[in-house]
């Protein structure tokens, strides 16, 4: 059984892959006219925001570079400001901004793998 830290990078990584794979080749325009595309690859983004509030302080500190405040507070406009989520935007986070994190999250999961 994974520990709570493995478990969440493990939710981070999965989310990080399956909103990659519903943005896949989509066009922006194509993206923004696909409402069930955007509500996963949304709902993908919040699984990420708020796995990323339950990191453990040391191991964001390992990751500096990584915008680890903007990621966690994004959640907050995913739930509560909800209408102004712009299809553009999360297109955009998924093609262009999940790199760092997701090699941040990699590292880290083979970091765990090699204390056991």
């Amino acid at each position: 059984m994974p520990s709570r830290t493995e478990a969440v990078l493990l939710h981070i990584r999965d989310n990080i892959a399956f909103a990659r794979q519903i943005v896949g080749e989509r066009s922006a325009v194509d993206f923004e006219h696909d409402r069930i595309a955007f509500y996963a690859a949304t709902r993908c983004l919040e699984i990420i925001s708020e796995a990323c509030r339950r990191l453990p302080e040391g191991l964001t500190a390992r990751h500096p570079t990584i915008d680890w405040r903007s990621i966690r507070a994004a959640g907050n406009i995913y739930r509560h400001e909800y209408e102004g989520v712009e299809e553009r935007i999360v297109w955009t986070t998924v093609r262009d901004f999940l790199g760092d994190l997701d090699a941040a999250i990699t590292t880290e999961l083979v970091r765990l793998e090699q204390e056991l």
